[in-house]
């Protein structure tokens, strides 16, 4: 038989690991899941375990091994974009919060398009998660269904439905302060009376949210705000660019002070106030519900808000870990940014 016709190696079964590291397949299929340390397994021998499966190439069959238990250990989010910190950092804590409970994470990104949310869910169903995270998804509600229908858990984050448990950031009370605090930075570039420019978001609820807390802090500063001055034209900068440029051309000078709905309108944003020099040498008093270290730094006029990732984060494997499945909305707080955040 020549070289190029001999009979294909065999691979190792976890039987074969447990008996070349002197463990049971209990032991082997602890350590190679992630969950070792909560049985109580040594150091050592999840280091020898582990080493041997690489060195023989051995993989956990995930998904043979949940038709077993009836539990995959495979928790699935999908997420809008990749393109900002707050999504990016709700990636990473969720990745690390799923590890500790010794759960897979899967993430997908599906560009804010409602069709691909729905692919995305069906492949995670295909591929027996035993939980879907449906974050900033346009429609969670259809998402929910089709969990529902394979027997599959779901939870909504970032963005609210009525059929799942959802954790959001307090929308509403955290554009309520953002406006308050800018309303009183401007309130000596401004005319009397003259309201704040809303920018960006769209039909969703969380811009409804924001744009409530934004006009209530106006009523209270006896204010009241045009509708033309609240521009939610979506979230690309481009949108956000294009519809400054449309309401200068009709209103004249525009308002020195502005609320941005998260960095990436206020991208476009930056970019016409640079471009159209409307401003002059002054930079606007810009208050954004998002969060980016370096935009302070650059700019002192430029406040942020953060919406805090880690407690949202907190309270959704919360609810994950107490196999919660009534529809529930939890709001977290926002927190204001400082230099020094991390």
């Amino acid at each position: 038989m020549t070289k190029s016709q001999s009979a294909p190696v065999k691979r190792l079964t976890i039987y074969d690991v447990a008996a070349l590291a002197g463990a049971s397949p209990t032991a082997v299929s602890s350590v190679l899941n992630g969950t070792w340390k909560k049985r109580r397994i040594s150091v050592s021998l999840a280091e020898r375990i582990k080493q041997i499966a690489d060195e023989n190439g051995f993989a956990l069959n995930m998904q043979a091994s949940g038709l077993r238990r009836e539990t995959s250990r495979l928790i699935g989010m999908i997420v809008p974009k990749y393109d900002n910190r707050y999504f990016g950092s709700i990636v990473e804590k969720f990745e690390s919060r799923a590890r500790e409970r010794g759960l897979f994470p899967i993430v997908t990104c599906t560009q804010r398009d409602p069709e691909l949310e729905v692919q995305a869910a069906r492949a995670m169903i295909s591929h027996q998660v035993d939980c879907l995270v449906a974050t900033g998804a346009t429609d969670p509600d259809r998402i929910t269904k089709l969990c529902s229908k394979a027997g599959v858990r779901s939870l909504n984050l970032d963005l609210p439905g009525k059929m799942a448990p959802s954790v959001i950031s307090d929308n509403r009370g955290g554009a309520y302060a953002l406006t308050k605090r800018i309303l009183a930075a401007s309130a000596d570039t401004r005319a009397p009376g003259q309201p704040l420019l809303y920018v960006g978001g769209r039909s969703d609820h969380n811009t409804t949210e924001r744009i409530r807390g934004f006009t209530e802090a106006h009523q209270e500063a006896g204010i009241s705000v045009d509708p033309s001055m609240i521009l939610a034209t979506g979230y690309a900068p481009d949108k956000a660019d294009a519809a400054l440029r449309e309401l200068a051309a009709e209103r004249g000078k525009l308002p020195a002070a502005m609320f941005v709905n998260s960095t990436i309108p206020l991208e476009g944003v930056m970019r016409w106030i640079k471009t159209s020099r409307h401003f002059g040498d002054h930079l606007p008093h810009i208050g954004c519900f998002d969060w980016d270290p370096m935009v302070p730094i650059l700019n002192e006029n430029i406040v942020m808000l953060r919406q805090d990732v880690s407690g949202m984060l907190n309270a959704l494997f919360h609810l994950i870990d107490s196999e919660a499945v009534t529809p529930r909305l939890v709001e977290v707080p926002t927190l204001f940014a400082s230099l020094d955040t991390d």
